[in-house]
């Protein structure tokens, strides 16, 4: 399986690190080693001082799909779920000040929480999905699908022109203002619709 993440999704998160607004969907891969064990704790890697939380609503794919036409993107996942992007911010960073890509600082072993997942027919609509991440019992990130530059089904079109979407596939789908660093010995709780779908520690 592979994880596709999808960079400035959100306008205010945009805003808030003082990226330029994509005319397109930003897309990299973390690999499967960076998917945090279940019941582990997140250790902060020692090569960064600065790492952040994202937290991001998932996709989990369930066929096989190239060039999917967004009409038909429906057909191709039945859960959806929540997880944290955890980004090295400052060596992020560097890489971005030299052109170089991001993978050191985005797909680090344990950079990829993956937390339960709902089935889509939960939602009235996965357009409309609020989710919510707390850090020590603050609430510090707080989004809805909704305000989304491109929709769920928008994303499964445009990944699949790239990248053959295969069975157990996680998209995650970009992250809201609010993101900020954690600290050892933080707690964090994420919500989608209130409901609890992951608790991790950091060390």
């Amino acid at each position: 399986m592979k994880i596709i993440c999808v960079g400035r999704n959100y306008a205010a998160h945009i805003e808030e690190l003082n990226n330029e607004k994509p005319s397109e969907p930003v897309l990299f891969l973390k690999p499967d080693t960076a998917i945090l064990l279940k019941k582990q704790p997140f250790f902060i890697p020692d090569f960064s001082n600065d790492v952040h939380h994202e937290v991001e609503v998932l996709v989990k794919i369930n066929r096989i799909g190239k060039h999917i036409d967004k009409k038909f993107a429906h057909k191709y996942y039945e859960e959806i779920g929540l997880g944290i992007d955890f980004t090295a911010r400052d060596l992020q960073s560097k890489l971005k000040e030299k052109g170089l890509p991001w993978e050191k600082a985005k797909g680090f072993d344990g950079a990829a929480i993956i937390g339960k997942f709902l089935p889509k027919s939960t939602f009235t609509s996965v357009d409309q999905i609020e989710f919510s991440l707390q850090k020590n019992g603050v609430e510090v990130q707080k989004g809805n699908t909704a305000l989304l530059l491109w929709k769920i089904d928008e994303l499964i079109e445009y990944i699949s022109k790239y990248f053959t979407l295969k069975i157990g596939d996680i998209i995650f789908t970009g992250t809201p203002s609010g993101v900020g660093k954690v600290s050892a010995n933080d707690s964090l709780v994420g919500f989608i619709n209130n409901k609890e779908v992951f608790s991790i520690k950091v060390r």
